[in-house]
């Protein structure tokens, strides 16, 4: 698939990349360069390599072939270390520690003083929840502090993996809007989903099945080049062109 170029001042640049783990291809020469400051969707089904693209992005990865760079460095460089959150799709903090006590651990972990963590605590909307011992939290405030963990630091770009999976929709919508400030403020956001109702959330939208890059464009754009009416059907009809 040829390159496809987004405006100025590309966050993130993916060229000709590949991985392969265990002999099985799971991404394929995904090329595509996206911009700074704007909420970016990752969709596609399980199993498509949504995960695989946000670990390589992270330098978690090995890129069996191509290049990935997040501000003109290559993924996984040290300078990139405090510019990158990342919130993996398990929940990745500790069950028997108060969310304050999580938050701050992570702050000293990571170099930050304890009002920052304070700060995002707020941030996250959980400051009635501050002495809760995290393992008595719903799923959706336990996503709400690994997201307080990942922006520790106020990272330029912020990859979320499946951020919403498991949330009731209050939340999901509380998630949101959180993201949308962000995106605001100017961070960037690469966020994965299977659920195609989040695609209207987004400004931009990259599709992807079986590793390939189906599309990338905007929701609106997408669904005027495919002539459907939903994300859902331009990604049913777009599987359809290349089957």
């Amino acid at each position: 698939m040829d390159c496809i170029i987004c405006p100025m001042s590309a966050a993130i640049e993916i060229k000709n990349l590949s991985v392969t783990l265990d002999g099985d291809k799971i991404l394929r020469d995904i090329s595509v360069d996206l911009p700074e400051g704007h909420i970016i969707g990752l969709l596609g089904p399980s199993g498509a390599g949504k995960t695989t693209l946000i670990r390589a992005l992270v330098g978690r990865q090995h890129i069996t072939s191509g290049s990935a760079r997040v501000f003109g460095q290559p993924v996984g460089s040290p300078t990139l270390r405090h510019q990158i959150g990342y919130m993996t799709q398990s929940v990745s903090i500790y069950p028997d520690l108060t969310v304050r006590e999580n938050a701050r651990y992570f702050a000293t972990m990571t170099g930050q003083s304890r009002q920052a963590a304070d700060k995002l605590i707020k941030t996250v909307e959980l400051d009635d929840y501050a002495h809760q011992l995290v393992g008595k939290l719903s799923g959706g405030q336990k996503s709400r502090v690994s997201l307080a963990v990942a922006l520790l630091g106020s990272p330029k770009v912020l990859m979320l993996d499946e951020p919403t999976v498991g949330v009731d929709p209050v939340l999901r919508q509380q998630l949101w809007e959180i993201f949308g400030r962000l995106a605001e403020q100017g961070t960037t956001l690469l966020i994965t989903s299977h659920v195609m109702d989040e695609a209207s959330r987004c400004q931009d939208l990259l599709l992807i099945r079986d590793g390939r890059l189906l599309a990338y464009d905007t929701p609106d754009g997408l669904r005027a080049k495919t002539g459907t009416k939903t994300v859902e059907e331009s990604f049913i009809k777009l599987v359809g062109e290349q089957s």
